[in-house]
């Protein structure tokens, strides 16, 4: 939601991610964020199976945001967004 307020168009980009073994497929996971976030009016949910940085270029994306669950994700994050960071440099 907070991020709703910061930006007139949030895309909610919801990987396929095969190798985690997620518990529920990547469409059942689209609907289940479309569901919890139909009452924002500018957000839309995505799911993708290519980089996040190859995602965000074809929605012409300009801001990553990620959560963090617990101080032990940071480094990974951390990680994730240099590599982001050298895939597409035009996002931030």
């Amino acid at each position: 939601e907070r991020a709703s307020r910061l930006f007139d168009h949030v895309i909610i980009a919801v990987a396929a991610s095969p190798k985690k073994n997620p518990l529920f497929p990547l469409e059942q996971r689209v609907e289940l964020a479309r569901e919890v976030t139909k009452h924002l009016p500018n957000v839309e949910v995505v799911g993708f199976s290519t980089l996040l940085a190859h995602f965000a270029k074809e929605q012409n994306a300009n801001v990553f945001l990620r959560g963090l669950h617990a101080v032990s994700d940071f480094e990974y994050e951390f990680q994730l967004a240099n590599m982001n960071r050298q895939l597409a440099p035009d996002v931030e």
